[in-house]
């Protein structure tokens, strides 16, 4: 019996030696975006993928890609909701999961990045993450996409009735499909990933999007103008799924939330530089460049905004506060 003891004593010591000398295997968190990798939204993913795996150290591994490679933005937002990505940056399309989000679809709301850092801690973190929250979707920050400017092959866009019956790519946005109908267009939505063959192609006669999205395609390439609206103003939400987020430890919670509020400044401060840079790269390319009647394109939004005091519930009073929130 004794002989059996000290076998089984020896057995369970190997056994923990064997266990104490194995390496740890890492976890592995996937950042993805279906977003061109040049783009801000995949230098912005980028950034965090890479201070993410600084700040984790060697036990975990965060992984990157971009260009659509693991899908686009509707097929992230279910990845997200199955676990089988952990991190990616949702936009436009936000609108489909809470009406809410909608806010940032009304024409010429947001000033400037002030006051869009204003409305994320008033209202987006308070309000609105909770209601993706509910829908399986987990925000922890609020970055920059952009200022949207209005690209095409037929004319510059100078007011509205300029974009009468042209074919203009949108994001799968209802109320961006209601904005471009109401001056006029003919509005499609499509996945970022097909805009440039479907420009080449003139499939669509144009699109609209901020400028770091349009060089970062490179739109210049098959578009003969550029129209600076600035008619929206599109954040990017960094987002996990609920379940995913909910199980994360707490050492990858806490250093994802630090890392995501420094590539927030980190975020706001490209754009801003990029406002700057890029109108000179659309130009170099051929591509003539002017500057809208901003006054025009409000003044034909008011039914856009109507319409989501009507639709949205508390809608007027949202966009009331948001508003406010400008200094």
């Amino acid at each position: 019996m004794k002989s059996l003891q000290n076998g089984a004593l020896a057995g369970l010591l190997a056994c923990a030696a064997t266990l104490a000398a194995a390496p740890v295997v890492a976890e592995t968190y996937i950042v993805a975006v279906g977003a061109a990798s040049n783009s801000l939204q995949g230098r912005s993913a980028a950034k965090f993928a890479e201070d993410l795996q600084a700040k984790l150290g060697d036990a975990d591994t965060v992984e990157f890609y971009a260009d659509g490679q693991l899908g686009d933005e509707k097929e992230l937002m279910q990845k997200l909701r199955l676990g089988t990505v952990q991190f990616t940056l949702i936009s436009s399309i936000m609108t489909n999961v809470a009406p809410e989000f909608a806010l940032f679809d009304m024409p010429f709301l947001v000033k400037d990045r002030a006051h869009l850092k204003a409305i994320d801690a008033e209202i987006v973190q308070p309000e609105l993450a909770p209601k993706a929250e509910a829908q399986g979707l987990h925000v922890l920050s609020t970055w920059e996409n952009g200022f949207r400017q209005i690209t095409n092959n037929t004319r510059p866009i100078d007011k509205p009735e300029d974009l009468a019956g042209l074919k203009i790519r949108t994001p799968s946005s209802e109320w961006r499909v209601a904005m471009f109908k109401e001056w006029g267009a003919n509005p499609t939505p499509m996945a970022f990933s097909e805009v440039f063959v479907a420009l080449q192609t003139g499939t669509m006669d144009g699109q609209e999007n901020p400028l770091t999205n349009i060089t970062g395609a490179n739109f210049q390439e098959v578009q003969k103008y550029l129209s600076l609206t600035g008619h929206v103003y599109s954040p990017t939400y960094l987002t996990s799924g609920a379940a995913t987020w909910a199980n994360l430890p707490d050492n990858v919670k806490a250093a994802a939330m630090e890392v995501a509020a420094g590539v927030q400044d980190w975020s706001l401060a490209e754009g801003e530089k990029a406002d700057n840079e890029l109108v000179d790269k659309v130009k170099a390319a051929g591509v003539a460049v002017n500057t809208a009647d901003k006054a025009a394109f409000i003044e034909a939004s008011a039914p856009v905004y109507a319409a989501f005091a009507e639709q949205v519930p508390g809608g007027a009073e949202l966009v009331a506060r948001a508003q406010a929130l400008a200094k």
